[in-house]
């Protein structure tokens, strides 16, 4: 008899910039008011077979900030569903985070920031739909339960009131938790490292290009992704606080990703469509996901006469 070892990936989403949250627990409290709240969902695959839909819920609070803002701590919750296939075959999670961030400067031009987070998520299945080649036979297991552990650390660099910098790296699942069904020592979450980079210049009056890059391992998989998102702060023609911003953005040999994001005061709503480019591209007829979010922040203030700092 051989053994089988096996290893699982973690849910994505194609958004990074309306919710850091998803991408690195350092990010945790990288916002511009005191509070930020998000709700996602994805649906990809819809045309070749029962659709992965996936719910996402984050909210981000500030904990702690001296009376100079030099340094401060937040934090974050992450809430998720995911469920996909004709066994319902899926996973709810939640994991809570805390970051605590520094400046290395009164005007805050640099700030470091340390993240952590925990989590338990719970995957399962609905056998009843199962076509079993043994009427007989029983799943002697259709959930399991695992703890999950990561940490991260960003830096933002903001060296004129033109030009921003935002760059992190994390770890996540570092305990590598088994996900056997069988109780097994043969099914694992493998940690995703994740390594991210987002600038932003402001170009032209209130125009600004958001150059992104992004890479994930996790086990044998590996994900690239660059892009580039235009920005245009409405602010100075409005009574009201609203940017639009567009762009594409290329994942290395699975699909190009566009998007259209509006900000209006407090509130981000942002559409993403993912064009299938990878083998899958003619069962698929390239259409691969789509994502809608909201997101909502408590005292937001921007002056678009340059781009201010998401702590400070």
């Amino acid at each position: 008899m051989g053994t089988l070892t096996a290893t699982a990936q973690d849910v994505h989403f194609s958004q990074e910039g309306e919710n850091p949250i998803l991408v690195n627990p350092a990010y945790t409290g990288f916002y511009e008011g005191t509070g930020r709240f998000g709700l996602l969902y994805r649906n990809q695959w819809a045309t070749v077979s029962n659709p992965f839909q996936t719910y996402a819920l984050t909210g981000e609070m500030a904990l702690h900030r001296n009376s100079s803002r030099i340094s401060g701590t937040n934090l974050g919750i992450v809430a998720m569903k995911d469920v996909a296939g004709s066994l319902s075959y899926g996973t709810l999670s939640a994991r809570l985070s805390i970051a605590h961030y520094f400046a290395f400067e009164r005007q805050g031009t640099n700030i470091l920031s340390l993240g952590a987070e925990a989590g338990y998520a719970l995957s399962g299945f609905d056998p009843s739909h199962a076509q079993m080649g043994d009427p007989s036979e029983v799943f002697e297991k259709q959930q399991v339960g695992y703890a999950t552990l990561g940490a991260g650390m960003a830096w933002f660099c903001q060296p004129t009131g033109e030009w921003q910098i935002k760059s992190g790296v994390a770890v996540r699942n570092i305990n590598r938790p088994n996900i056997s069904y069988l109780g097994l020592d043969d099914t694992y979450l493998e940690p995703l490292l994740n390594l991210y980079l987002r600038a932003e210049w402001l170009c032209w009056q209130n125009v600004s290009l958001l150059p992104t890059a992004m890479m994930q391992t996790q086990g044998k998989y590996r994900e690239i992704v660059y892009g580039m998102d235009l920005k245009w702060y409405l602010d100075a023609i409005s009574r009201h606080q609203i940017s639009l911003a567009t762009g594409s953005a290329f994942r290395h040999g699975d699909a190009i990703v566009t998007h259209l994001t509006m900000e209006y005061d407090a509130f981000i709503f942002a559409f993403y469509y993912d064009a299938n480019i990878s083998s899958l591209a003619t069962a698929s007829r390239t259409i691969g996901a789509f994502e809608l979010s909201l997101v909502y922040r408590l005292s937001k203030n921007r002056d678009v006469r340059s781009i201010k700092c998401p702590v400070f």
